[in-house]
């Protein structure tokens, strides 16, 4: 039975402007030595130059990979509750009926384009967002819409789903910074204790 493998990573931290930083670029170099030993076949990315930068940087250590755009990876919301938890009702202040259905109609292209099985064997790497992230791995825990706020994920952490026929999404891993030294770990949270 062939297996999706799909590995997410969040793009390297970047800066207010949303163009990679230094220390961005180190974490997507790191990112990629990571995969390096995966027959990875193509590394998809956001049409966000932030996500851009680190995909392409990411592919260099994938020689056999195509790197391409996928608009479905674009930051975006993906779900607004109609009764968003009191600690998130703040974040949701200002988003109207369009701008939700139009996040939502987002996250279903997102489902539908990565979150199933494919006819062959693959390996794709997902270069994008907090959110998208958060959305993907909700979906595949088929957990309520709701509960992709508060899964956050650091900048190029990696976390891998498995998509099969006939069965639920596997999740191999969430948020995994195994590839990053300390100093480059926790990026893109805000501030906390961290273990």
């Amino acid at each position: 039975m062939p297996t999706r493998h799909v590995y997410l990573a969040r793009h390297g931290a970047a800066d207010p402007f949303g163009e990679l930083t230094d220390v961005g670029q180190r974490q997507s170099e790191l990112l990629g030595r990571r995969l390096a030993g995966l027959p990875i076949d193509a590394v998809w990315h956001s049409p966000l130059p932030r996500a851009v930068r680190s995909a392409r940087i990411v592919g260099r250590h994938l020689p056999d990979a195509t790197v391409r755009e996928a608009a479905e990876l674009v930051d975006h919301v993906p779900h607004v509750p109609d009764d968003a938890p009191p600690a998130w009702a703040a974040f949701f202040d200002g988003y109207d009926a369009e701008e939700a259905a139009a996040g939502s109609r987002l996250a279903d292209a997102l489902t539908d384009r990565f979150a199933r099985p494919a006819e062959a064997e693959t390996h794709e790497v997902l270069v994008t967002h907090a959110y998208q992230v958060a959305w993907l791995l909700r979906h595949a825990l088929d957990a309520p819409p709701v509960r992709w706020l508060g899964l956050n994920c650091g900048n190029t952490a990696l976390t891998a789903i498995e998509y099969r026929d006939g069965m639920a999404p596997t999740v191999v891993l969430y948020n995994d910074m195994g590839h990053l030294p300390a100093e480059l770990r926790w990026t893109g949270f805000g501030n906390g204790t961290r273990p």
